[in-house]
C-alpha cells in the first residue's frame, strides 16, 4: 500500500492472524453501534470493541435532533426509543437564546428527544446484536497494522484480530486516530464547565428566582429539574482544581456559593462530569482500510446538542457506502464520498459552535452581539435557518448541477403502503415512480422499487440512496440508469 503514516504493514502473509471479519469497530458508543447495525443489515461481518468493561453508569441526558429521529423512523426502531425519552419543543437551541421553533418545520418529527444517554447506547448495541453484530468488552486497540488485504489490530493483552477494514469510533481520544498518524488541529479547550446531576436542599421557588436573576449575564449556569428534587447543574468551571482530576461536589458547591451566594444545598449527586470547549477536526476521516468516525474525527463543544448526533448520520453516511465496498459492487469513488460529504458538516458544526461559544461570554461586545442576534431571530427566516442548521435537516451534500431537492434528504411522505421511511427499513436504495413507467431493472438487488402516482411528492421520480438522501429527479430512463450506476454500481445483469 506504501509508506502510511503510523502504520506497518506484516512482514508475510504468514504473519497475519485469519481474515474472520469484514469489519472491525473500535468503540461502541452510539456511532459504533450504529455503523454496527447499519453494515448488518448488508451481511457484513461485523466485530465491534469496546474497551470499557462495563456500560457508562452516569445518566447524562443527551438530545436527540430532527433528523436523528428521522434516520431512526427509517430504520424501524423510532418507537422503541420514544418510550424511554421526552419530547420536548424544537426551538431554543442556539445558543440557548430561548426563541420558540418556527412553524411548519419540513418533518413529521420536528421535537427533541431528551433521553439519558445510557438507554440510547444500549438501545443501539441491541439493536447491532440483533442483526448479528458481535460485541466485545474489555478489549482495548493496542496496535494496528494494514496492507492490500485486510487490517490486523493488535488488543492491550496481545490478541491479534483481522478483517478486511477497521472504524475508529472510539471517541475525543481515539487510540484508533493516533496510530494512524491522523492530524487533529483545532483550539484546546479555554472555558471548562462542570455538568452533572444532584439533589438540592432548597425549594423550587428559590432555585427558580436565583436561575432566571442571573441567567440575564451568565449563560453557562442553570440548575433545571431533572427527577424529584434532583437538579441538572452546569456552572463555570474557573479556579476549580485540576482539570485533569474529576469533578467533586465540593466544586460544584464552590461555584455555585461564588456565582450564586448560595451552594442551594447541593447533596448526593448521581453523577459529576467536567468538559471543555475543544474544538479539533481529523485532517482525514480515511486512511486505506482505516476510517474515523464521531468524536474519534471531531470534537466541538455541546452548546446545540449536536455532537451524538454527528456521531450518529456519520455512521448512517458510512455504513451502506462502506457494506457496498465489502459486497463488491460500490462503484470507484463511493467509498471516498463519506469524507466528501461528512467533513463539510462537520467543520460547519464546528463553527456554529464557536459562535455559540462567543455568545456566552459575559464580555461587554459578545453580549451585545447576542442581543441583536436575539432580535433577528424574531424573523421567521433566520429563526428557521438556524433551527435547520443545528438539526442537520438544511444539509444538502454536493451531487452537482439538479434541483433543490437533489443532495437533500427527503422527509417521511405519505405513500400508497403507508408511510414512506417504512420502506427503508433494510438500508437499501429506493425509486419512487409516481409515472409508474419507469424501473430499477438489474440493480434491484440493491434498489427497491415503488409505483405509487398518488405520493405526495413534488416530482415526477426520485431515487433514494440507503441514508434517505435524494439521489436523483427526473422521468427519462436513461438518465435514472446513470445515477444508479453512479450511486448503486453495475447492474447485476
Amino acid at each position: 500500500m506504501g509508506d502510511v503514516p503510523g502504520l506497518r504493514s506484516p512482514a508475510s502473509g504468514a504473519d497475519r492472524a485469519p481474515l474472520i471479519f469484514d469489519v472491525i469497530i473500535a468503540g461502541c458508543g452510539p456511532t459504533g453501534a450504529t455503523l454496527a447495525a447499519e453494515l448488518r443489515l448488508h451481511d457484513v461481518r461485523v466485530l465491534v470493541l469496546e474497551k470499557e468493561t462495563e456500560p457508562v453508569s452516569f445518566v447524562r441526558i443527551v438530545g436527540l435532533h430532527i433528523r436523528s429521529l428521522e434516520l431512526m423512523a427509517m430504520r424501524g426502531l423510532l418507537q422503541r426509543i420514544l418510550q424511554h425519552g421526552r419530547r420536548r419543543p424544537a426551538g431554543g437551541f442556539f445558543a440557548a437564546i430561548p426563541t420558540p421553533a418556527p412553524k411548519g418545520l419540513d418533518s413529521a418529527y420536528a421535537y427533541l428527544l431528551g433521553i439519558p444517554q445510557p438507554v440510547i447506547v444500549r438501545l443501539l448495541e441491541e439493536h447491532a446484536i440483533e442483526l448479528g453484530a458481535r460485541v466485545r468488552r474489555g478489549c482495548a486497540v493496542a496496535g494496528v497494522e494494514q496492507d492490500d488485504e485486510g487490517v490486523t489490530v493488535e488488543l492491550a493483552d496481545g490478541q491479534r484480530l483481522r478483517s478486511r477494514y477497521l472504524v475508529g469510533c472510539d471517541g475525543a481520544r481515539s487510540t484508533v486516530r493516533k496510530l494512524l498518524g491522523v492530524g487533529f488541529p483545532g483550539e484546546p479547550s479555554r472555558n471548562d464547565t462542570l455538568m452533572g446531576e444532584m439533589a438540592v436542599g432548597v425549594p423550587q421557588e428559590e432555585i427558580a428566582a436565583k436561575v432566571s436573576e442571573i441567567s440575564e449575564t451568565s449563560k453557562r449556569f442553570w440548575l433545571r429539574p431533572a427527577g424529584v428534587g434532583v437538579y441538572s447543574v452546569v456552572v463555570p468551571a474557573a479556579g476549580v482544581s485540576d482539570r485533569a482530576e474529576p469533578p467533586t461536589l465540593e466544586d460544584f458547591a464552590q461555584q455555585l456559593r461564588a456565582i450564586a451566594g448560595t451552594d442551594f444545598g447541593v447533596h448526593s449527586p448521581r453523577w459529576l462530569s467536567r468538559f471543555g470547549d475543544a474544538t479539533r477536526l481529523a485532517e482525514r476521516y480515511r486512511v486505506g482500510r482505516v476510517l474515523l468516525a464521531g468524536d474519534a474525527a471531531h470534537i466541538h463543544p455541546p452548546l446545540g446538542g449536536q455532537g451524538l448526533n454527528l456521531g450518529v448520520q456519520d455512521a448512517f453516511n458510512l455504513g451502506w457506502k462502506l457494506a457496498a465496498q465489502i459486497r463488491g459492487w460500490a462503484p470507484k469513488t463511493l467509498l471516498d464520498t463519506y469524507q466528501a460529504e461528512r467533513h463539510p458538516v462537520a467543520e460547519d458544526v464546528l463553527d456554529n459552535t464557536r459562535a455559540q461559544m462567543e455568545l456566552t461570554s459575559t464580555e461587554p461586545g459578545p453580549r451585545a452581539v447576542r442581543r441583536l442576534l436575539t432580535e433577528l431571530m424574531d424573523f421567521d427566516e433566520v429563526n428557521r435557518y438556524l433551527i435547520e442548521k443545528i438539526t442537520a435537516i438544511g444539509i444538502r451534500y454536493d451531487f452537482g448541477d439538479g434541483p433543490d431537492l437533489q443532495g437533500r434528504r427527503l422527509r417521511d411522505i405519505d405513500v400508497k403502503q403507508g408511510h414512506l421511511y417504512g420502506l427503508l427499513h433494510r438500508g437499501r436504495g429506493l425509486l419512487l415512480d409516481r409515472t409508474e413507467r419507469l424501473t430499477v431493472g438489474g440493480w434491484s438487488d440493491r434498489v427497491d422499487y415503488l409505483a405509487d402516482p398518488t405520493a405526495a411528492l413534488d416530482a415526477p421520480c426520485v431515487l433514494l440512496r440507503p441514508d434517505g438522501y435524494v439521489a436523483w429527479i427526473g422521468d427519462d430512463q436513461q438518465n435514472l440508469d446513470e445515477y444508479l450506476s453512479r450511486w448503486f454500481g453495475k447492474p447485476a445483469n
